[in-house]
């Protein structure tokens, strides 16, 4: 495995842009599963982070329970998750990203952007009907055992305005991103 150093430095925030929210979340309209309503990017030091907006009128899969639960929490996660990696893109706003084109996103976003770990820890309840988010980039590595993956390890937050509190973090899995160093690490 290769550490992936973090070239492109300087800070840079990025307002919500609702048309690429709109084609990030185009994936999530059946059912009406778009939980996020607005996203801003930050950048700095070669890694990044997205905070968003969440409602969720009524869950997806089960009658309403009041409060964020954990399968509402991974699908919050995923849509801000690739947001921020499309913003990334958008912006070539990342040296881990710089081969990347908005084609490659929209090709890649739901094949090949994988959860290979989930952790959660729920401190506090929150309300599902208004919340806040949070994902980060915290390091990237690459791996090619059998072909290239680009591992991303991104904490996570929710939180709402009651003190209602959960975190947690991923490792997610890139597969055959473009211009990754198809070298054995």
């Amino acid at each position: 495995m290769t550490v992936l150093p973090t070239t492109h430095s300087g800070e840079k925030n990025f307002a919500n842009d609702p048309d690429l929210l709109s084609d990030v979340l185009r994936p999530y309209a059946r059912p009406k599963t778009e939980y996020l309503k607005s996203a801003t990017v930050s950048v700095s030091d070669g890694l990044a982070s997205a905070e968003g907006r969440f409602a969720i009128p009524f869950p997806c899969y089960i009658d309403d329970t009041g409060h964020l639960n954990s399968v509402e929490v991974n699908i919050c996660f995923n849509q801000l998750m690739y947001y921020l990696i499309a913003k990334c893109v958008q912006e070539r706003a990342l040296a881990a990203f710089d081969a990347w084109s908005m084609e490659d996103y929209w090709a890649k976003q739901l094949p090949d952007i994988l959860i290979a770990r989930f952790s959660s820890n729920f401190k506090r309840p929150i309300d599902s009907s208004d919340f806040s988010g949070e994902v980060s980039f915290a390091e990237f590595a690459e791996t090619n055992r059998s072909r290239p993956v680009l591992k991303v390890d991104m904490p996570w937050r929710f939180w709402d305005d009651k003190g209602g509190y959960a975190e947690g973090e991923v490792r997610m899995a890139l597969v055959d991103p473009p211009g990754m160093n198809l070298r054995a690490a």
